[in-house]
């Protein structure tokens, strides 16, 4: 009898924690702004092109890292942004951690030459 308490309240904990997660949609929709902008930002610069336009091309939520019983990394909004202007176009790789102030925007291997 004690287990089967123990374990529905268990469950009840869980449900709990469960129905406040943010949905990864909801979670990519906060990101997205920052992280348009800090493709737009570096492509701008780097095609020396100050009209120069974002598209996003992706998007997905990759999970942590590390995860284990005492610590998890935090989920991160991964974004593929093209940006195109003054007859050049670049792709960027941009990465949102979840709960961060910012983005970081990275060439994607394409732009390697």
């Amino acid at each position: 009898m004690k287990t089967s308490v123990l374990s529905t309240a268990t469950l009840l904990a869980a449900l709990a924690v469960a129905g406040c997660a943010t949905p990864p949609a909801q979670v990519l929709d906060g990101m997205e702004p920052m992280a348009i902008n800090a493709a737009l930002e570096r492509g701008r610069f780097e095609l020396n092109c100050p009209t120069a336009e974002a598209a996003l091309l992706s998007r997905e939520l990759a999970q942590p890292a590390i995860e284990t019983v005492r610590f998890s990394g935090p989920q991160r909004g991964v974004f593929t942004v093209g940006i195109s202007g003054c007859g050049q176009r670049k792709t960027y790789q941009t990465i949102c951690p979840e709960g961060g102030s910012g983005c970081f925007s990275a060439d994607t291997l394409g732009n390697i030459r």
